[in-house]
């Protein structure tokens, strides 16, 4: 028995790795483990049914959402220009001004949008010819654009974060609040990079870079309104005004309303949402499927015979952890993050939890590692976000990824700091 659970999970894997959506991959996988497991079809289907019904009627599904569909109403109405642009007002005078407020334009829009689609399309329109009218390197500029595009996967309200307190069972506040210190902590770094390549290679952004151009009244509005709206959702949420659900009901609300004001119209409202409903789908899909797939991973004890396996190799809880950080890194050059956190954080979560290890730093790890594959080769979803929407042909891919390397670094240099100092993501939530 144990072997044919076993067989079922390697080919969900290698189904998943040569293509095969992984929806189906997931399906497939718990439909026949559940038939061996229980053993018959007409118990294993009264299960899925099961399931299937509480993963629609969870609660928290609905953040996914309602967060999505106010960032995407945040970048189509204009306002992440509005960031972009006072941002890169502050910075006068600062070696490669241009992407350092791109990283601070992401940093702020992050904390309005759960996924990374929203900032890598917005910014490729509004910063990206901004750089390269200023005679900056291509992959200096791409590399900044797909880099910074992900603090939205970390910086609250990110989608990673709800499904993992959904695959895991925690707060969805709480882990929100963890993520707060490190997001920031990576954007400067990420802004420091900027300004020392800058300045130790002028080339990548001459310093002849013209002068930010005098704000208007309606992109302080529009900044302002960005801000408004961040302290409101999060504020709310942080000192328990309403939950995280709640929060982004309001949060939506706010956005349609600050959309409405910067000029969108019902055909502007319209594709929003329809863009939302094509970032969105898929999630909830992999979601409801990985349910039932992680109902098989409990029934046939599987996390419990990796623990043994781990124990019976001599790895302590550090290395253990290294072994998984190594499993999710090589898993994100192949596959999506989404994907890679429905394939083994539900067997790697118990043997974590098993282990002693903090929840919310082995959370905040977990999600930085993932992060870092949506800027690896050869899949890097982030890579095909910007170069589908970078307004320039003659781009490539390799420019991209090569541009784009020092970031995902930083990324797995901050969780490791995490790891080495566990304070910067549990202080926060333990004041909550």
């Amino acid at each position: 028995m144990a072997y044919e659970m076993w067989g079922g999970l390697v080919a969900l894997a290698v189904l998943a790795i040569l293509g095969v959506p992984v929806v189906f991959a997931f399906a497939a996988a718990a439909g026949f483990g559940l038939y061996f497991a229980l053993g018959g079809l007409e118990p294993a289907v009264d299960l899925l049914q099961q399931t299937a019904l509480s993963g629609i009627k969870e609660y928290n599904f609905v953040v996914i959402p309602l967060f999505t569909v106010m960032g995407m109403l945040i970048a189509h109405c204009g306002a992440a220009g509005d960031l972009f642009s006072v941002v890169n007002r502050m910075l006068k005078g600062v070696p490669g001004r241009l992407a350092v407020a791109t990283v601070g334009g992401n940093a702020i829009f992050a904390a309005v949008t759960g996924v990374g689609v929203a900032a890598a399309a917005a910014f490729s329109h509004v910063a990206y010819p901004a750089m390269r009218d200023n005679r900056y390197r291509r992959s200096y500029a791409v590399g900044c654009i797909a880099g910074s595009s992900v603090l939205g996967l970390l910086i609250p309200p990110s989608v990673f974060m709800i499904v993992w307190a959904i695959l895991t069972e925690q707060s969805v506040g709480r882990l929100f609040a963890a993520g707060v210190f490190p997001g920031i902590l990576l954007a400067l770094l990420y802004a420091l990079y900027c300004v020392a390549a800058a300045r130790l290679r002028p080339e990548l952004a001459p310093e002849g870079e013209g002068a930010a151009a005098p704000l208007t009244p309606a992109q302080v509005s529009g900044s302002l309104g960005v801000c408004l709206l961040i302290a409101v959702t999060l504020g709310g949420i942080w000192f328990g005004y309403f939950t995280p659900t709640e929060g982004s009901a309001v949060g939506l609300f706010g956005a349609a309303i600050l959309a409405v004001a910067k000029g969108m119209r019902l055909r502007g409202l319209f594709r929003a949402f329809v863009e939302s409903g094509r970032t969105v789908t898929p999630i909830m899909l992999l979601l409801l499927t990985a349910v039932m797939y992680s109902k098989l991973i409990a029934l046939n004890g599987i996390p419990q015979q990796v623990q043994e396996t781990l124990e019976s190799m001599g790895l302590g809880p550090g290395q253990t952890m290294l072994f998984m950080v190594a499993v999710w890194f090589l898993l994100g050059m192949l596959i999506d993050s989404i994907s890679i956190m429905l394939l083994t954080v539900p067997i790697f979560w118990p043997v974590a939890a098993s282990l002693g290890l903090d929840p919310v730093v082995f959370a905040l790890i977990g999600i930085l590692v993932i992060e870092a594959g949506v800027l690896t080769p050869p899949f890097g979803i982030g890579v095909f976000v910007v170069k589908a929407a970078i307004p320039d042909r003659d781009i490539t891919v390799r420019q991209i990824f090569a541009g784009a390397a020092p970031y995902w670094i930083l990324i797995l240099f901050v969780a490791w700091v995490v790891y080495e100092w566990p304070p910067l993501a549990t202080w926060l939530p333990g004041r909550m």
